[in-house]
């Protein structure tokens, strides 16, 4: 067996179809909402849902934090594994990131605000991604207790380092230069950043799993972990690489997410574990591994927002919000094992 092999076509075909699903129940919903939004639109203004301010604030800003950690939670689904860590990682980050951005003039310069405020959010996820496989590997531990307990102990740092629950501490503000000109630059009247780094990134997923080798060595664990050992594969090696891209994606949601509301507190990223566990499996990531791309993951985090949004334009209670997410989990999970029982046959 060849395990860095590319996927097959079947599998790809798969892959395709879940793909094309996706992006057609994203433009139901986006039908839906539409001719809603003309109906709750008042006299003489835009459509509540379709109106720029909509897409892009309500919508693309708020997902971006979720899409890119559901890219790298969908690189350790199709390993097999889990990471139920990654809010608490994205919270340490924006911490960390904040806590030394906010010794820096107000004023300072973007040459040299800029390398801190990114490099730093980055290497505490990547980090702490790295504790979580070196774990997984080195203890030889299911992944979701690893990952239980790493959120519990990253959580808990968040609250405990800190001088404060909330920074930056009273009376400072983080530089200009990454919050207002870098972050929060206005594109025609609209604040895109966070949109543009969040595609950068999906890009970038996509290449790793279809383009390298070390994507295709991804599937081949997913897919049979002791066929891709025997093959000669560093199966360590990789769950650890893969884990630690994982965290890399949680601390650079962490720094998105601090750059766009210019602060960061030890309840950041609280409670997000569940959207992008919903978001990758929606996605088409199956918890059994094997299968998954960063398409998907896109795509299943634009369906969650976009049912998140339509509360919001519903004017429904916002109680709703985990009822759907959890129907979402179970419905997705449900339709993977049914075509898996159904392909068997």
């Amino acid at each position: 067996m060849n395990a860095t092999a590319p996927v097959s076509p079947s599998s790809k075909r798969r892959l395709r179809m879940q793909e094309f699903g996706l992006a057609g129940v994203v433009l139901l919903l986006a039908i839906i909402l539409g001719t809603y939004g003309w109906h709750d639109a008042a006299p003489g203004r835009p459509n509540t849902f379709l109106n720029p301010d909509n897409l892009i604030d309500g919508i693309a800003t708020p997902m971006s934090y979720y899409a890119i950690m559901a890219i790298g939670l969908t690189l350790v689904i199709i390993t097999g594994g889990i990471d139920i860590s990654v809010g608490a990682v994205m919270a340490l980050s924006a911490l960390g990131g904040a806590a030394v951005l906010q010794t820096l003039p107000e004023h300072a310069p973007a040459i040299q605000v800029l390398p801190i405020a990114i490099l730093v959010p980055l290497l505490i996820g990547t980090l702490c991604g790295a504790v979580n496989g070196g774990l997984i590997v080195g203890l030889r531990l299911h992944p979701f207790i690893v990952t239980l307990g790493t959120m519990s102990i990253f959580r808990g740092l968040a609250n405990v380092l800190p001088a404060e629950k909330t920074l930056p501490s009273a009376g400072r503000q983080l530089p200009k230069a990454f919050t207002l000109d870098f972050m929060r630059i206005e594109i025609g009247g609209l604040q895109p950043m966070p949109l543009i780094i969040m595609l950068i990134f999906v890009a970038c997923g996509w290449f790793y799993l279809r383009m390298l080798v070390a994507g295709r060595e991804t599937y081949a664990i997913g897919g049979n972990e002791e066929a891709a050992r025997f093959s000669g594969m560093r199966v360590g090696w990789i769950k650890l690489r893969t884990y630690t891209l994982a965290g890399l994606a949680a601390g650079l949601a962490g720094m998105v997410s601090l750059g766009r509301f210019g602060t960061a507190s030890t309840s950041t990223g609280s409670g997000y574990e569940l959207t992008v566990i919903a978001s990758a499996v929606v996605g088409g990531a199956s918890l059994l591994g094997g299968r998954g791309t960063a398409i998907g993951a896109l795509l299943g985090t634009l369906v969650i927002a976009l049912i998140e949004n339509g509360i919001v334009i519903l004017r429904l209670a916002q109680e709703y919000r985990l009822v759907i997410i959890g129907l979402a989990i179970i419905i997705a999970v449900s339709l993977d094992r049914l075509g898996s029982m159904l392909r068997n046959r």
